[in-house]
């Protein structure tokens, strides 16, 4: 027969949370970048992220400037 087994603590003494986001800030942006395109691809494959570019014109105004 299997027996569960339950541990429990304090959230203060779980210091793992910390010491990954000291981990992670210590790293540049351009390597936490790699990480998780390094992430991404073990999941998705080299499939490319789709690169989407929408261009809005606004419209002008013109303004009656009066003296």
């Amino acid at each position: 027969m299997i027996k569960k087994v339950v541990a429990k603590k304090r959230l203060g003494e779980f210091s793992e949370i910390r010491e990954n986001l000291e981990h992670w800030l210590s790293k540049t942006p351009q390597e936490r970048l790699a990480a998780v395109d390094l992430l991404r691809r073990q999941r998705y494959g080299e499939i490319r992220l789709q690169k989407v570019v929408r261009i809005i014109k606004l419209k002008t105004h013109k303004r009656k400037i009066e003296n």
